[in-house]
């Protein structure tokens, strides 16, 4: 029997590779164990709780820790062999690759995971979930591209000379692509603090629109009139902008001129006759009403009150409202409107005796 274990085949004795074939039957038991009873009742746990961490926690672990698991088995009960040197190298490189590939899966699907529960913490509608994707792919990407790297790095490519390489020609793209990288960044601005969204109607300048597409570059925005304007999204973090939808109420100010022939009791009456037709309105709030002024031709009145709304059409219809009530009181009351006159005063004398 001893004889038969010290028997050697492919540099190894049947002895090295029962020892061989019991290293992996232990690692397969242990994960065996680790499955049914640690993340079982991990599982259990993590149902009485009302967090979704854990849940995630533990997917993670059966979808890229026990993988890995499985591998490292294999990998120490194979290094217990003699092996030649070129399959020693392979397992190494396949024991990096499948590691590098796992944790990169993990990430990215932590990843995946802050960004669902961002979403669900600002009640993302459908335009604001694409956003979510779209950075959640670049995140991705990016996570991938550095985890390639580390790789190429681990596998003994020299990685310095590629980047320095990359570096010199990584100059002169970037001040090519300076522009669109200022876009991107603006984006993340945009999508992160949320100076405005999809369906906000907004002033830029002399321009105003609802905003219907955000882009990684661009911002769209549906003029009036009917056009399509296009902004750069840098263009937007460097304007003064006019959010109309952030707007909770409107105010509005306006005057009344009426003529110098006023009498006195009529004047004074002005400023309730026209509180009490605002107030009389329903997404109206008075604030004030004075005399303000003596006009070249006219006595003026300024009122100021509030719509509360951010429509503006609505703004207009009270508007309007308060203008037919004005003058239909004002004709009630005989208040007369003034408008550009001028009165002429003609001295005569007298012609002196010749």
């Amino acid at each position: 029997m001893e004889d038969f274990l010290n028997k050697i085949f492919f540099g190894n004795t049947v002895l090295a590779y029962i020892k061989a074939v019991g290293i992996l039957i232990i690692g397969l038991i242990f994960i065996k164990v680790f499955k049914s009873i640690v993340l079982r009742r991990l599982k259990k746990w993590a149902e009485k709780t009302q967090t979704t961490i854990d849940d995630f926690v533990i997917q993670g672990m059966q979808k890229s820790v026990i993988p890995v698991l499985y591998f490292v088995a294999v990998y120490i009960a194979a290094k217990s062999l003699k092996l030649v040197p070129q399959l020693v190298s392979v397992l190494d490189i396949a024991l990096i690759a499948i590691a590098t590939f796992f944790a990169i899966k993990l990430v990215t699907s932590a990843l995946d995971y802050s960004f669902g529960e961002y979403s669900k913490k600002k009640s993302a509608e459908g335009v604001k979930t694409k956003q979510i994707q779209t950075l959640s792919t670049l995140g991705k990407t990016i996570i991938w591209v550095l985890g390639l790297i580390f790789l190429l790095d681990n596998l003994g490519i020299d990685i310095t000379a590629v980047v320095a390489g990359l570096g010199i020609g990584g100059i002169a793209v970037a001040l090519a692509a300076q522009t669109i990288l200022g876009d991107l960044f603006s984006y993340f601005i945009i999508f992160f603090d949320r100076p405005f969204e999809v369906g906000d109607y907004i002033k830029v300048g002399d321009k105003n629109g609802t905003v219907e597409h955000i882009g990684i570059k661009t911002t769209r925005i549906r003029a009036l009139n009917g056009e399509e304007l296009v902004f750069s999204n840098t263009d937007l973090t460097n304007s003064r902008l006019h959010n109309f939808k952030k707007l909770q109420r409107r105010r509005a100010v306006f005057q009344l001129g009426v003529i110098y022939e006023t009498p006195p009791e009529k004047l004074k009456k002005i400023p309730e006759l026209v509180k009490q037709i605002i107030v009389e309105q329903d997404t109206a709030e008075f604030d004030r009403a004075h005399f303000k002024s003596y006009g070249d031709f006219s006595l003026n009145f300024e009122f100021v009150y509030y719509v509360l709304s951010q429509d503006y059409k609505t703004y207009m219809d009270v508007q309007e409202s308060i203008n037919y009530k004005i003058f239909d009181k004002f004709a009630e009351e005989g208040i007369e409107f003034a408008y550009p006159t001028q009165m002429v005063y003609v001295n005569r004398t007298e012609a002196s005796p010749a």
